[in-house]
């Protein structure tokens, strides 16, 4: 019986039901950016962010 590839490493020991799938990374990564998005949108720093890149600062007198 021979292991599959995604077996012989740290998680080896857990049975094939358990192991990280690949789906499993694209749903936590999908999840990270839809509640990304959503803090964004509730807190709404765009002042902050407009502030902070794209103004100059006035050059002290």
């Amino acid at each position: 019986m021979a292991l599959p590839a995604s077996g012989s490493g740290l998680f080896r020991f857990l049975s094939s039901r358990f192991r990280v799938q690949t789906t499993d990374i694209a749903a936590a990564a999908t999840w990270g950016v839809a509640a990304g998005s959503a803090a964004i949108y509730l807190v709404q720093p765009f002042d902050w962010i407009k502030k902070t890149f794209f103004e100059k600062p006035e050059p002290e007198a």
